[in-house]
């Protein structure tokens, strides 16, 4: 069916009566990946394994999942007998934990947790999400991760419904963990629909979860960037959001050398398989059988198009052929005289528009991309690494009638997609560009001894009223060099020490802990009033001019 594009309102209407058909969901994340066949033919022509027998490909991973598991263990191993040394070395105390504890410390199967380093990691990340949103003029939003099951329940019964984290509640509601975040978005966009004016450009990192196999760059639980244009029905939105990718990983450090993004068209493939005798009510599942094209291989697809989708052999080895075009001419000339030709025409708008944009280096034409949700309606796209080592990074497209299914009176033309927090960052591993992230702070209050910890406090207050980033050491070492080795581990830049003779002056010593050895401990140190910390950053520069120190950053 032609996607309708005659003017619409700037508001969204609802239905009074909702159907009762719940819609599906989106990019990044969804469909888990299938399990190798046993031989599938390989995509480049080379021979296939004898029956029974194995492919290289899938000892390879067979090998890889025994290694990951070892290392696993070893892990699991290193930690408990980790747990199990009990020590006190000087005022730094370890925590003991007895050979078998009563409870798992390991968290649930899928998830993670996110100790301070990890959570570094995932700021630095969501920073950069937040940053490309916010530079590209979308506003963010959120949403409760707790969703009504009806929400996700559609007839096209993607694997989605069978991996949800789902219960009924006190209240007799059938309620689930949030498997993804557009379902969400459609019905926030229609709950506020007349208040709401379009185009809406919205952007969000919620927490999803899916039970599903668990493999790198896969967990139960993740983070995903989704950004989402609502109400803009050329390819211009489209051609936006690629921007929006390409800018983010530019933004860290990874070139189109490193990924590439696939592009193709729900619209010409469904015009493609409608002139082949494919049914509107087969389409969404013969999709989802073609969305397994790269892991399956060509023959194994045609296979399952016959044995589950009741395709006869010619058909299915047309519609792999559509699969193996690798241009837009190719499968426009493919698909003949008699196929609808206005999705074509988009694709070629959507290059010409990335060349102009200045990243047509980084798309590609993939027929093999057709995305295995049922909603998408036209230019579908996913993130791939060009060593061929992870799974997609992100992935999205058009989905026009969505809002159709939950209320609104006519098609909303919408777009959007999902980059997933997991592949990311393997792949940033993969290429050895992981930041580093040391634990950072600018300045630790050290009083002399407890009766001047009161004084110290004071410090503490005054520094932080000018912005700065103060640990307070709670109890005082015996040792001025335990106290250093505390601002060492907690990675400060300056140690102010409250001491009685300075304190009854009205002042406390700052020491710049960063400054080489080859600098006499007179030139390091410096007496800064107390009424002066609030303002302490500019007396450190100033300090640091008249030294000859270069300027001091705090």
């Amino acid at each position: 069916e032609k996607t309708e594009t005659a003017d619409r309102p700037q508001t969204l209407t609802c239905m009074g009566n909702m159907s009762s058909e719940a819609a599906p969901v989106d990019p990044v994340e969804s469909a888990p990946a299938a399990a190798p066949a046993e031989a599938p033919a390989p995509a480049d022509g080379s021979s296939a394994a004898p029956p029974g027998e194995k492919t290289e490909k899938q000892l390879k991973r067979e090998a890889e999942k025994k290694a990951k598991k070892a290392a696993e263990a070893a892990k699991k191993a290193a930690k408990l007998e980790a747990r199990q040394v009990r020590g006190q070395s000087g005022n730094t105390v370890t925590v003991g934990v007895v050979p078998n504890p009563p409870v798992d410390l390991e968290p649930a199967s899928g998830t993670r947790d996110f100790y301070p380093e990890e959570m570094r990691l995932q700021r630095w990340l969501y920073d950069h999400f937040r940053n490309v949103g916010t530079l590209c003029g979308f506003e963010e939003y959120d949403a409760p991760v707790l969703e009504r099951q009806e929400l996700y329940k559609r007839k096209a019964g993607e694997e989605i419904t069978q991996q949800m984290y789902s219960f009924t509640d006190k209240e007799g509601v059938e309620v689930t963990l949030r498997p993804e975040m557009t379902p969400t978005l459609a019905r926030m966009v229609l709950g506020k629909a007349q208040s709401l004016m379009l185009p809406l450009k919205w952007y969000s990192v919620p927490q999803c979860w899916r039970f599903e196999t668990t493999q790198r760059g896969r967990k139960r639980e993740h983070y995903q960037w989704n950004m989402d244009i609502i109400g803009c029905k050329g390819i211009n939105a489209e051609v936006e959001l690629l921007a929006a990718i390409v800018l983010f990983f530019k933004n860290i450090g990874i070139t189109s050398k490193d990924i590439g993004l696939k592009v193709n068209s729900r619209k010409v493939m469904g015009a493609v398989l409608k002139s082949m005798g494919v049914t509107d009510e087969q389409f969404a599942p013969v999709c989802v059988v073609m969305d397994k094209f790269d892991k399956i291989g060509p023959e194994e697809t045609q296979k399952e198009l016959r044995d589950t989708q009741g395709l006869d052999a010619d058909t299915a080895k047309k519609l792999v052929d559509c699969l193996l075009c690798k241009s837009v001419d190719d499968l426009a000339a493919l698909c003949g005289e008699g196929v609808d030709r206005s999705g074509v025409d988009e694709l070629k708008r959507l290059f010409e528009l990335a060349d102009a944009y200045g990243f047509g280096d980084w798309l590609v034409f993939d027929a093999s991309v057709v995305r295995g949700l049922a909603y998408y309606t036209g230019v579908v796209f996913e993130g791939f690494d060009r060593a061929g080592e992870l799974r997609a990074i992100c992935g999205g497209g058009r989905y026009d009638r969505l809002m159709s299914l939950y209320g609104a009176v006519q098609e909303v033309p919408a777009c959007g997609f999902g980059f997933g927090d997991c592949v990311v960052v393997e792949l940033l591993k993969d290429k050895g560009i992981l930041p580093d992230l040391p634990k950072e702070v600018d300045f630790v209050v050290a009083a002399f001894n407890e009766g001047m910890q009161g004084s110290a406090m004071k410090t503490a207050s005054l520094i932080r009223e000018g912005g700065a980033q103060v640990d307070l050491l709670l109890e005082p070492k015996k040792k001025v060099t335990q106290t250093f080795d505390y601002a060492n581990r907690v990675g400060a830049r300056y140690m102010v020490f409250v001491a009685p003779s300075e304190w009854e002056a009205g002042k406390v010593r700052i020491k710049d802990l960063r400054l080489g050895e080859d600098v006499p401990d007179e030139e390091k140190q410096i007496d800064v009033a107390l009424d002066d910390l609030s303002k302490v950053k500019e007396v450190l520069e100033q300090w640091a001019l008249t030294k000859q120190m270069g300027a001091v950053k705090v």
